[in-house]
Order: structure tokens, then sequence, then C-alpha cells
């Protein structure tokens, strides 16, 4: 057996969107994608969701429901780095609140810190860092959040273990993903939209269509609402609960560090 054929056959690999790529590989394809899309990320968002992302965030804000009171509260909000959930969070919480956004992505980073500073001060950080491994310690957050990033990753169990690790007692996590649809004929609008129209609009906006095909297959490769659940739930998760939105596009899971 040839030395190349050996080391095809020891290489563990793993989705990326419909492709199989080596796990040592995936990340930094996916880091390829984000930095070509940062850019043009947001406005993206809109033209695919027609504007829904917006209402889902707001669902994800009303979920975690943070106190609107002087008391410290502080939030992990990982893989957010052009910073949506961050800036809603503070806007909603009161002056206890402060929020921490993490990303892989330099230029998710970049592009936060910019939205930031046109904002002007607010209690906000940005930390470049993997979700499979948190440079921070443990128990130190009252409230992680990830929306629309946890697909990226490589290895799920291993995200939502470090999302376990840095919560403190009483907790709260919060996923915001798409997910898959349940109601008959939307799941067929929503394939025929996804896999022609979102690509095309990739093309025409952010100058890339490859990546915005990725975006939709890896869509379609994540754990459906019951099976990410369970995956919550060994991860130690408690009173682990989803909800539905727009028919199962999206969902939130929740769950909670007792």
């Amino acid at each position: 057996m040839s030395e190349d054929l050996k080391n095809r056959d020891s290489t563990t690999e793993t989705s990326f969107g419909f492709s199989r790529v080596a796990e040592s590989d995936k990340q930094g394809l996916v880091n390829e994608v984000f930095a070509k899309v940062a850019s043009r990320y947001d406005l993206m968002n809109d033209l695919m969701s027609g504007g829904m992302h917006r209402l889902w965030k707001a669902d994800l804000m009303t979920a975690l429901a943070p106190p609107k009171s002087a008391v410290p509260f502080e939030l992990l909000d990982v893989a957010g780095g052009t910073g949506d959930i961050a800036f809603r969070f503070l806007k909603q919480a009161g002056a206890g609140g402060s929020a921490v956004i993490c990303d892989i992505s330099i230029e998710m980073l970049e592009a936060g810190r910019a939205r930031a500073v046109a904002k002007g001060a607010v209690p906000l950080s940005f930390v470049q860092g993997n979700a499979e491994a948190l440079p921070f310690a443990g128990a130190r957050f009252d409230a992680y959040t990830i929306a629309f990033g946890i697909r990226n990753v490589t290895h799920i169990q291993k995200a939502l273990a470090e999302a376990y690790r840095v919560l403190k007692p009483g907790g709260r996590f919060l996923c915001l993903e798409f997910s898959s649809v349940e109601m008959p004929l939307l799941d067929t609008l929503y394939d025929a939209y996804s896999f022609n129209a979102i690509p095309r609009l990739g093309g025409l906006v952010a100058g890339d269509a490859e990546a915005y095909r990725y975006l939709v297959e890896s869509i379609r490769r994540f754990p459906d609402q019951e099976s990410f659940m369970r995956l919550i739930e060994d991860a130690g998760f408690e009173r682990v609960r989803y909800r539905n939105l727009t028919g199962g596009i999206a969902a939130i899971h929740s769950g909670w560090r007792l």
C-alpha cells in the first residue's frame, strides 16, 4: 500500500456542505468562507431570509430575557462576529449587562468592531477563539448564545461541552440555528429557493456563489430538532427544549447548566 493511501485511510473525514473533507481541513475551509462574506454578511442575511432573521433574533432575546437591572450579567456570544446578537442583548439588558463576542474569524470580528465604533462606547469586547476550545475560564458567564454558527464547527459535541464548561451553575444556553422544515409544501418551496436563489444572490451581492452554496448545504447536513436536542442533553444540560420558528426553517434550542 502506498504511503499516500495509508495516510488517506488514517484520516478522519467530516462533512463540508455535501462534500467530505479531512477533519483537519474543515475549519480552514469554513474560515475561508467567512473571510469572503464578512463585509456583506448582514446584508446577505436580510436578502436570504427576507428579513426574517431579525424576527428570529428578537425571539432569541425574548427567550433569554436578560435582567433589566444593575446586577452584573455577562453574555458570551459565540460565532457572533458582526455583533447582531450582542448589540440586541445590550439594548435589552439593564445597567449590569455586558457581553463578549467570540469568533474564530478575524474578518467577522473586524466587521463587528466597526459596528461597535459606529455605535459608540458599549460594554462589549471581541475575542478571537474557537468554539471547540474557548479561551475563557470555567463557570464565568451567565448566558451563552450562538446564532447560525454551531453548524459550522467541526465537532458539535466539543462546542456544546465548552458551552457547558464556561457557564456558571444556573447559566443559560441558547442556540438559534437553521433546522428541518416540518410543514409539507413549505419544505419543497424552501429547498427550491435555497439551492437556486441563495447561491445566485451570493454571487450578485457578495461576489461568491460557492460560499453561499456551502452555507445552504451545511444547513441540510445539520441534525434535526430532536437529534440536536439529544446532543445538548448529552453535554450535561438540563431542561432542554426547542421551539420551531417559521415552520422549522429555524429553531431555538435552550438548556440550563444546573
